[in-house]
């Protein structure tokens, strides 16, 4: 369903853990979940699918800003990261549940890619191998396949990130060894280790000038002054992000606690954990961040660091 100025499309490409990942870090994007889509049987679990039994395919649900990036880029891309001859086959990945397809939820999507898929088609003898069709149903995976990339950095995925660099994105993370060069231990080991600054030690948290939070390793924009708030715990803490979409949230249970971390998209640094004990006057949510996380724009800088179009959202 197309929901406020959000569209969506489902994709499927073999596995679905590298799929995931592969979009989720395309600007424009704003969330992916895998699933279960158009099989035969109702509210199917990964045996089942595994199996064949229901028929399902494993999928990608994108959430997408058209405003950003459009449907005929999104189709595009996930065709540089297929075999669109291969039946039923992706990667060392072999049977129906690994089917490529395409799934719609608006009938107007179906015309701007079948289109695509016939310039396609030109350069291939074979036919294409991808279904496209509506979306006759789709059901969400077990909690462990979610973010599986994000929180299984080495783990299994059939596909090559390369062709990124085909989206424009203004924010990229550089390679590991840049990092650990450009930033602090500290800032290093909370960023890429998920470590916590103590209390009140932090640069920012006690921070009251006027600018904006940016990631500290991609300098993508993440929070405005105008949503931080003293919540008297000795980090830095707002009400929202900037944008929703450029913050990945992850259950964390380590610590014996049930808690969400929340890291930046287009890193994948650990930025902190996300509680709901906030003043319910505030929107009740408190983004809790280390300050070794992020870099501090002031509003006089923004211009010359080229963030004026985030200056409204600073008051």
């Amino acid at each position: 369903m197309q929901t406020n100025s959000y569209r969506d499309i489902y994709f499927a490409g073999g596995c679905f853990w590298g799929v995931d990942e592969y979009f989720s870090r395309v600007e424009g994007v704003v969330e992916t979940t895998v699933g279960y889509a158009n099989g035969n049987s109702s509210y199917p679990r990964y045996q089942d699918v595994y199996t064949q039994k229901s028929g399902h395919t494993e999928a990608v649900y994108i959430k997408y800003d058209p405003a950003i990036v459009s449907l005929e880029t999104l189709t595009k891309q996930l065709f540089k990261i297929i075999d669109p001859t291969s039946v039923n086959k992706q990667g060392g990945d072999e049977g129906v549940q690994y089917r490529t397809g395409i799934y719609y939820t608006d009938k107007s999507d179906e015309g701007v890619v079948r289109a695509i898929m016939g310039e396609i088609q030109k350069s291939y003898k074979k036919p294409l191998a991808v279904e496209l069709k509506a979306l006759e149903n789709f059901y969400e995976a077990e909690e462990y396949h979610q973010n599986y990339l994000k929180k299984n950095p080495n783990g299994y995925c059939h596909i090559s990130f390369e062709s990124l660099k085909d989206v424009e994105q203004k924010y990229t993370k550089p390679p590991l060894g840049e990092i650990k060069k450009r930033l602090s231990y500290e800032e290093f080991m909370i960023t890429q280790h998920n470590a916590t600054e103590r209390a009140f030690s932090g640069k920012y948290w006690d921070n009251h000038k006027k600018g904006i939070y940016v990631d500290i390793v991609t300098g993508e924009p993440l929070f405005s002054s105008s949503d931080k708030f003293d919540s008297g715990s000795g980090w830095p803490s707002f009400t929202k992000p900037i944008d929703g979409s450029s913050i990945t949230k992850i259950d964390d249970n380590s610590h014996d606690m049930n808690r969400t971390e929340i890291k930046s998209k287009i890193s994948g640094s650990h930025l902190g954990h996300l509680f709901d004990d906030a003043p319910l006057d505030k929107g009740g949510l408190r983004y809790c961040v280390n300050s070794g996380s992020l870099r501090f724009v002031h509003y006089d800088d923004m211009d010359k660091e080229g963030y004026s179009k985030f200056k409204d959202l600073v008051k």
